[in-house]
């Protein structure tokens, strides 16, 4: 049944998520336009229940930003909001991604776009900090939450701890510090445990035994198999799902070559909207525009049952005393975890002294003049283009 408060905002929410996804660039930095445009241009929610929705879709599997869109269309108008808003966060990227494997498919040939990307890069990676800036000034209320944040990135960044668990053990050190000491104590203990136990033990999940895909096979059947896997079982992000992905493509299944699959990653960086999308290209290469049509749907089905299952009962959950407690350790962790992201995507977006200015450029835009994520983006993508012409 349609609501009235759905009846009311579906529009809006149908224009905000089909900008949004034809064009944001940057991977995790597509969590920060969401979050300039969402929570702090249009204030569809609070910086808390941002970052609330940021900590949920860190500890799921599956592509996290198409997941943060589901839940800020559910936050915004409900189920069918969110639903509607996944929908068109990925149906640009699809659209793109299909125009561009055709055109590489006929021609062998990557469009000039990477010049685009060359200035559009560095304006997206500065939106992310500012948005990190942004959040974390809300999130980190205390010397000790600013621990929780320092932790969780140095666990991040120098060690094999994993997304999950790190916002599990903050989680509990949240419930310590703020709830009932001995039971978040012996919850630290556990996270801790269980993961030095694994690890000794050389266990990880790997989604190829959830696949039951053979080699070789490349079949409709076989394609939603094996992306439905990646999608439902591989945390992480894009990231780690693009090197599984690659992996198992080339590797295990033989489905493509070293070179076409690093084609599909390059006209995925050139792409709006999700990473993720290069399933698309996969699914092209093997059976036409149905492949890419069955592989895209395969990989985010996954994020779309999750969120839309979960999120009714978030709003009971939160109302419990050490879930309160757990989210005050959980949202500076997310913070920190956001700080390494920002760290490893910053070599990739600043190559030279201009790309430099550019990121500068566009951090100035949005604190000092207060401007939207439209406009310093598109004024990156021309002085990009205005580049490599005078070269």
């Amino acid at each position: 049944m349609i609501d009235g408060l759905f009846a009311a905002r579906w529009q809006e929410v149908v224009r905000g998520f089909l900008k949004i996804g034809a064009m944001s660039y940057g991977g995790p930095a597509i969590m920060g336009l969401m979050q300039t445009e969402f929570q702090e241009k249009r204030a569809w929610l609070s910086k808390e229940r941002f970052l609330e929705g940021l900590a949920l879709v860190n500890m799921l599997p599956g592509a996290g930003a198409t997941q943060l869109g589901i839940y800020l269309g559910y936050v915004r108008a409900g189920w069918w909001s969110g639903l509607l808003a996944g929908l068109c966060f990925i149906a640009p990227a699809f659209v793109i991604m299909l125009a561009l494997t055709a055109v590489y498919a006929e021609y062998g040939a990557l469009p000039v776009a990477k010049d685009v990307f060359y200035g559009l890069g560095p304006v997206v990676v500065g939106i992310f900090a500012v948005a990190v800036y942004r959040l974390g000034r809300n999130a980190v209320g205390d010397a000790w939450q600013g621990g929780f944040a320092i932790g969780a990135a140095l666990l991040a960044a120098f060690s094999p701890f994993g997304i999950v668990a790190t916002l599990l053990l903050a989680g509990a050190l949240g419930v310590a510090r703020y709830a009932h000491r001995r039971a978040g104590i012996l919850a630290a203990i556990t996270v801790v445990g269980t993961v030095g136990l694994a690890h000794w033990a050389g266990g990880t999940l790997d989604p190829a035994a959830l696949t039951l895909v053979a080699g070789g096979q490349a079949g409709l059947a076989d394609i939603a198999l094996f992306f439905f896997g990646v999608g439902a079982f591989t945390f992480g992000g894009g990231l780690s799902m693009l090197a599984f992905m690659q992996d198992q493509v080339v590797n295990q299944l033989h489905w493509l070559t070293d070179r076409e699959f690093l084609d599909g990653l390059a006209l995925g960086q050139l792409t709006p909207g999700p990473i993720l999308m290069v399933a698309s290209f996969v699914g092209y290469k093997l059976a036409g525009v149905t492949g890419a049509l069955v592989a895209a749907v395969a990989i985010f089905l996954p994020s779309f049952v999750l969120m839309l299952s979960v999120l009714p009962w978030m709003v009971r959950i939160k109302e419990w005393g050490w879930m309160k407690a757990a989210l005050k350790g959980i949202g500076p962790a997310v913070i920190g975890l956001l700080t390494v992201a920002l760290g490893d995507m910053l070599p990739a977006a600043v190559t030279d002294v201009f790309t430099a200015l550019l990121l500068l450029g566009g951090v100035a835009a949005l604190l000092i003049g207060r401007a939207g994520p439209l406009p310093p983006m598109m004024a990156g993508a021309v002085a990009g283009l205005f580049a490599r012409f005078v070269r």
